[in-house]
């Protein structure tokens, strides 16, 4: 699981099973995400291993709900996927 910042300081959640490429293609323009298009230089702030795609598609759910200051949090390591879960 991934967030990047883009210019304006907006935040995006995604999954990849490779984050770089990911990126690569986000910045590309054409195969990345429409809400990124044109959206400047892009910034990786995040990324966590988390294990199959059922869980990393529950947490991406989980975060894309988070409040802009609580995805913040989570950047910033005050806050843990796993607590997202439920889990310790």
């Amino acid at each position: 699981m991934y967030v990047l910042e883009t210019a304006q300081g907006r935040l995006y959640t995604g999954i990849s099973t490779d984050v770089a490429r990911r990126l690569s293609e986000h910045e590309g323009g054409k195969r990345g995400a429409r809400a990124l298009r044109g959206k400047g230089p892009l910034t990786l702030c995040y990324q966590q291993v988390v294990g199959d795609r059922s869980r990393a598609l529950k947490l991406e759910y989980r975060v894309k709900q988070l409040s802009v200051a609580a995805k913040r949090r989570l950047i910033a390591g005050e806050m843990t996927l796993d607590s997202l879960l439920g889990e310790t």
